[in-house]
């Protein structure tokens, strides 16, 4: 079942038997407990909600509660949380319950993964929903924040959206967080500017970052080492400097063929998977290199990697010189 196909049925108030939520958005999974849980009125709570963990409870006694008549309420709910923490044996005992559940009870399990190959998950998807909430792809993101905004009644300049996209979170959990900060500072709806942004949602390290990539890839090769200084000067890690800058040339690689191929820039990004904000430099820098360049660059890339992992080299010297190496490829 999609989240979708979940969301209407609750909205219906025809909630199965039995949900399992699961993937690697917790953000949308604690939409989804939330509007399940919305389904029991508050004042019968008392009686009809109970919520554990996966870690704490003994199965015999969620068995006993999922059993138990609704007290003033049509069904009772049981939420279990880290439900992917139960062993093979607590899964066997269950299954009984699965293959047969009280209509009147609803046994909510929330886990960050499960086996589909299993038997208690086919049994689960057979008389339940199996409901899977995946991470938004970068490239999604724009359209979440505008939503989320114009429900408050706010919306965001595009150099606002293009700045906040740059700097907030990889959760959706973490940029909620980071609009809540901003809609709380701009108050009383209206507009969100881009120095708004600049003054709410801070993150100097990961402007770093992406301008050292967007330098490189511009073959500035003085501003590129300064900026390189600067973040590891930080104490950025040489590591995760080496795959921002992979990761920006798989992108500047990607551009360039689907540009060759003739693909229209408004089909870019989502091809790519990258915030469509972004597309027109990625297209700019792309042109500056040809394929040979590009194979050039990642057979640098990798060689810098291999060194960084040994124990010999000086990550500093190690990194200038990919830099240098790359901003004077040529064909």
């Amino acid at each position: 079942m999609t989240p979708a196909e979940l969301s209407k049925m609750v909205r219906s108030h025809k909630v199965p038997p039995l949900v399992y939520l699961y993937g690697a958005e917790q953000f949308f999974i604690d939409q989804a407990v939330a509007q399940v849980t919305a389904t029991i009125p508050a004042d019968a709570r008392d009686f009809n909600l109970q919520i554990t963990h996966g870690r704490e409870i003994a199965i015999d006694t969620l068995l006993d509660g999922l059993r138990t008549f609704p007290v003033f309420a049509e069904r009772r709910l049981l939420i279990l949380r880290s439900a992917d923490k139960l062993n093979a044996a607590d899964l066997e005992v269950l299954l009984t319950y699965v293959e047969n559940p009280v209509p009147e009870s609803i046994l909510l399990l929330v886990g960050e993964k499960i086996d589909k190959r299993k038997k208690f998950f086919q049994q689960f998807a057979k008389h339940g929903a199996l409901v899977e909430y995946k991470r938004l792809y970068e490239n999604q993101l724009p359209a979440f924040v505008r939503d989320y905004a114009a429900e408050r009644n706010f919306r965001l300049t595009e150099d606002a959206m293009a700045l906040f996209s740059r700097r907030c979170g990889a959760t959706l959990q973490e940029v909620v967080g980071e609009l809540e900060k901003l809609i709380q500072y701009v108050g009383a709806g209206g507009v969100i500017d881009v120095e708004d942004v600049r003054q709410i949602v801070s993150d100097t390290r990961a402007d770093s970052i992406f301008d050292l990539t967007n330098a490189i890839g511009n073959r500035q090769i003085g501003e590129a080492l300064r900026l390189l200084g600067r973040l590891l000067a930080e104490g950025v890690v040489p590591l995760v400097i080496l795959s921002m800058l992979t990761r920006h040339f798989r992108q500047l690689w990607m551009t360039r063929e689907l540009i060759d191929e003739g693909v229209a820039r408004t089909d870019l990004s989502r091809r790519i998977g990258i915030n469509p904000y972004f597309v027109d430099g990625l297209m700019a820098q792309a042109r500056l290199f040809g394929r040979r360049q590009f194979k050039s660059a990642f057979e640098r890339l990798l060689a810098t990697d291999l060194a960084l992992k040994s124990s010999g080299g000086n990550p500093a010297a190690l990194l200038e010189q990919l830099l240098l190496d790359i901003a004077h490829l040529s064909d």
